[in-house]
């Protein structure tokens, strides 16, 4: 190239004219998604969302922004990423609804070195399948084209919900107390957590990835969405009083269960009375990962705790149910200094 020649923004590598077609792309799944409070859609300068104040009369918002973390490097070397925006949604909204609120819409962003429309539009297609799966609408975001910041070929992605819930509906965990029971919802599989350990553990077999599991391979199974809780607990709220809810993410059940215990009380759970997903016995086995690593480190089959009264327990345990999940009593509040206890 002459260095006389004029430069335009495409010869630096940022191609405007891929960003235009992504967006027009975009637009049919943002619709899909579309709720109550909605207006306008996607491509303005930002988005708009009107609060129903009869509905919520004394509104709390409540924000929670992740990521996909380094299963998306998975999911890249493994050329599947389809199910990697339900991922991101998840882990927003499941932050969001364990404060009670209602999520009510999402925004994303989405950064590379050079824009792959076709891959950009199918992150993006997850992500608009996640925002149905929450009932939260799919209001805008940023797709960020950066030569020189990734190597080719590679994306980055981070998330940005925002949810609603009446003052007086807050759910904080300043009723919990001994004798309240822990109700655990099953997870997906690892969910988006740990996946850097889970990585160095295929690196032990660096074929297992591609092998049998369960109907797909092990690196298909390993790539499962996060499961999105939104809804059956939306639906519970209405049902049962709520003392606390606990997202199992980073830190697994004890770093996250701890977070709502008040300081005299501790949670006692049966690592026993739920079964935990054979991928993670792999993954203990060949990483020979200890039991306490384990449970710091992944969710072990559990993505959501609830903590309800003794009284409510059976009808919060039938209502989850109906609303298709996996639940079961996993233990129990006793008196103590604001500890975790699995299996003691």
């Amino acid at each position: 190239m002459s260095p006389d020649r004029p430069l335009t923004y495409k010869d630096a590598g940022v191609d405007i004219d891929a960003g235009d077609a992504l967006v027009e792309r975009i637009k049919p799944l943002a619709r899909r998604t579309a709720r109550p409070g909605l207006l306008g859609g996607i491509g303005g300068f930002g988005g708009l969302f009107e609060i129903d104040l009869a509905r919520y009369p004394r509104p709390v918002l409540v924000a929670g922004t992740d990521g996909v973390g380094t299963k998306l490097r998975l999911a890249l070397d493994l050329d599947k990423l389809d199910t990697v925006g339900i991922d991101l949604v998840a882990m927003c909204v499941n932050d969001v609804v364990v404060q009670g609120a209602e999520p009510l819409f999402f925004l994303d962003y989405y950064a590379t070195g050079k824009l792959s429309v076709e891959q950009a539009e199918t992150v993006v297609r997850g992500i608009a399948a996640g925002c149905e799966l929450a009932g939260c609408a799919l209001l805008g975001g940023e797709t960020a084209e950066m030569p020189g910041m990734y190597a080719p070929g590679d994306i980055d992605l981070a998330g940005f919900a925002v949810g609603i819930v009446n003052r007086d509906r807050i759910i904080d965990g300043a009723t919990v107390a001994p004798g309240d029971v822990l109700l655990g919802l099953a997870a997906s599989g690892p969910h988006s957590n740990g996946y850097s350990l889970i990585r160095r553990i295929l690196e032990r077999q660096p074929d297992a990835a591609g092998k049998p599991w369960d109907g797909l391979t092990l690196g298909e199974r390993l790539l499962t969405p996060t499961r999105i809780y939104v809804k059956p607990l939306l639906a519970l709220f209405g049902q049962c009083e709520v003392r606390a809810l606990a997202h199992i993410t980073g830190g697994g059940l004890p770093g996250n269960v701890e977070r709502v215990l008040p300081a005299d009380a501790d949670a006692c759970i049966d690592p026993a009375s739920w079964q935990r997903p054979e991928v993670f016995a792999w993954l203990q086995t060949t990483g020979q990962v200890a039991d306490a690593e384990m449970y710091r480190t992944f969710n072990c089959g559990i993505g959501m705790v609830v903590v309800v009264a003794r009284n409510d327990a059976e009808r919060a345990l039938q209502a989850l149910r109906a609303a298709g999940e996996t639940v079961q009593k996993i233990g129990e509040i006793r008196p103590g200094t604001g500890r975790v206890r699995i299996g003691t």
